[in-house]
């Protein structure tokens, strides 16, 4: 099963690079209109060293981000879960927050914090991710069953217990589905801020620097890294996703 699951991805990226390739070559596209697979190589091979460097500075605030939207989340999805009042009062202004396009926003912080990259790229990525993780660990503790809770609650069991022993083993999967979602989010938010801060930098600001001066293959190939980078978190998600509500997939085997 291990080997299925590491050879399926592996394959389906092989043939994806090929059409790619395919794509290109068929079309005579010159690497200034669309960079083929073949190009992107020597575009690692000559910024390797700012593809390391730029690399671990977007992957660490879209990590510091991440964290700090699944904080905030998991409290205000606890309030809503726990409260029907909050969650009517609290659920139109996350709904209309959520909605507002963050490009929109991205140039408004930056200008607030002038100066302040990390912290403005912290927050992006946190803004644009918190959401999914506070509505689904709202939905899955406000559609908890209420039978258990009576029963816990006849035999004497405190609030922290119900919620260690029912409510948060139910949450869990419902929690890494929306985990999953954030994890690309915040990478859209951490690169947005790059792009667009005048002191930007990470691969943004070198996908940025690439459409500067034209080169095409850089720019795919920071695109490329993006991707690679959003897959490895994806998939640490994923391991946590096992070891802790390993059970919610075994049950659906």
């Amino acid at each position: 099963m291990s080997m299925r699951k590491l050879l399926v991805p592996l394959i389906a990226l092989l043939v994806f690079l090929l059409l790619w390739e395919a794509l290109v070559w068929f079309n005579d596209w010159p690497n200034y209109k669309m960079a083929s697979p073949s190009d992107l190589l020597p575009a690692y091979q000559r910024y390797w060293g700012l593809f390391l460097t730029m690399g671990w500075q977007t992957l660490w605030r879209t990590v510091v981000g991440l964290l700090l939207a699944v904080v905030v989340g998991v409290l205000l999805g606890m309030v809503m879960g726990f409260s029907r009042t909050m969650r009517d009062a609290l659920y139109p202004l996350l709904v209309g927050f959520n909605a507002v396009p963050k490009a929109t926003v991205v140039p408004i912080v930056a200008l607030l914090f002038v100066g302040a990259h990390d912290f403005n790229t912290i927050l992006i990525a946190f803004m644009i991710s918190f959401f999914p993780i506070a509505v689904s660990v709202s939905i899955g503790l406000s559609t908890l069953e209420p039978e258990y809770r009576d029963i816990l609650r006849s035999l004497g069991a405190s609030r922290f217990t119900i919620f260690r022993k029912i409510a948060l083993p139910k949450t869990l999967p419902e929690f890494f589905g929306a985990l999953k979602v954030a994890v690309t989010l915040a990478f859209i938010g951490t690169n947005l801020m790059e792009i667009v801060s005048p002191h930007g930098r990470g691969l943004g600001a070198l996908f940025d620097s690439g459409k500067t001066n034209s080169d095409y293959p850089l720019m795919f190939a920071v695109l490329i890294a993006l991707a690679f980078l959003g897959i490895v978190l994806y998939y640490v998600v994923v391991a946590l996703e096992n070891i802790f509500a390993g059970w919610a997939e075994r049950a659906q085997d």
